[in-house]
């Protein structure tokens, strides 16, 4: 049997593009334990730096073929680890952000009834969240939204590729409808309250 304890990381990476699911598993053991370390240290969870380290090395195996890496490949791995927990920061930060208005509306609205929520008062809740959005994402899905530019037009106006547009109202979308997905949910337990 091959010893992949020799083998150097640009082995290790060639042997894993041909699938050689013993170069991952050495890859694996070379780098779980400090990666963990690495994500622990950074969200002081351990739950959560585990599960960090697992898709960082799940994305490895599955995606193995087509990665190219133009620096080491413990560098890769601590970026791609440092950018998943970027990731998780932000979206803890926007749910913060959002329960935080959830609580504002919901005491504003506590002596109503479901029924007695409007739908004028979900649209404003829904408008107030996408003012919150990041100006440059703000600005792009309300060219969209509200003036019904397309991919091309928007790109062209504020100067920026199609796929920047296409990502950041993709974005935008995913926010809203997170919040949105909470908003419902504050509603059915103000409906349970109050009834």
């Amino acid at each position: 049997m091959i010893n992949y304890k020799s083998y150097s990381d640009s082995e290790l990476l060639e042997a894993l593009k041909s699938d050689d699911r013993y170069a991952f598993a050495e890859i694996h053991q070379r780098y779980w334990e400090m990666m963990y370390r690495h994500a622990l240290k950074m969200l002081g969870e351990e739950d959560d730096a585990k599960d960090v380290v697992q898709e960082l090395f799940a994305t490895l195996w599955i995606k193995g073929k087509n990665i190219v890496i133009n620096t080491s490949l413990s560098g890769y791995l601590y970026i791609s680890v440092r950018n998943r927990i970027i990731n998780i920061i932000h979206q803890k930060n926007v749910r913060r952000d959002f329960q935080s208005s959830l609580a504002s509306f919901a005491e504003e609205n506590r002596n109503t009834t479901l029924e007695q929520i409007s739908e004028k008062e979900i649209l404003r809740v829904v408008e107030k969240e996408i003012q919150n959005l990041p100006k440059k994402m703000r600005n792009v899905f309300e060219l969209s939204r509200n003036q019904n530019l397309s991919h091309k037009e928007i790109a062209s106006q504020l100067d920026i590729s199609d796929k920047t547009v296409k990502k950041q109202i993709g974005y935008a979308i995913k926010i809203i409808r997170l919040r949105l997905d909470v908003l419902t949910r504050v509603i059915v337990v103000l409906s349970t309250l109050l009834s």
